[in-house]
């Protein structure tokens, strides 16, 4: 079987740019078992409303819905079950010291095959306020509204 070159996109977390703002961002493998794979290869996967968490040195996803393979029969297993992630043990002291003195959250914000492997994009983000989260609504709709002008205005310049 041939290894696919570049990166498929299987879910993203929009919820969380909404929610957080995000500093940084860092990229993991993750375990997980075959019929999790089959699964996600069909695009079933649910980011919303998981984080990660640093347990004895090791980096868990909590969190992560992974629907069961259709043809999976006994060797499904449970969809919101933890799941390890692969990080460099320096990248982790890193991420943990963040987490627990600057009271940074880590939220997976991406899940994507890259090369053929399953990776996910983890985000070290800060929450947001009330107010922070009505003037991202309100420059979001600011800007469409100048591309709707921007459009309207070069289709009738070319009359």
């Amino acid at each position: 079987m041939a290894i696919v070159k570049g990166i498929k996109i299987i879910a993203e977390n929009r919820k969380a740019y909404h929610d957080y703002f995000i500093d940084e961002k860092f990229e993991c493998g993750v375990v997980l078992s075959g019929t999790e794979v089959k699964s996600m290869r069909a695009g079933k996967c649910n980011l919303k409303d998981s984080y990660c968490q640093v347990k004895d040195g090791e980096m868990w996803l909590i969190g992560v819905h992974i629907s069961p393979y259709d043809n999976g029969n006994r060797f499904n297993l449970d969809p919101m079950r933890s799941r390890k992630l692969l990080m460099h043990k320096k990248e982790i002291i890193k991420l943990y010291s963040k987490t627990k003195l600057d009271g940074l959250t880590l939220v997976p914000t991406k899940c994507y095959f890259k090369d053929g492997k399953v990776k996910f994009e983890i985000g070290l983000a800060r929450g947001k306020k009330n107010y922070d989260k009505r003037d991202s609504i309100a420059d979001r709709d600011a800007k469409r509204d100048i591309e709707r002008a921007m459009k309207s205005k070069s289709k009738y310049d070319k009359i």
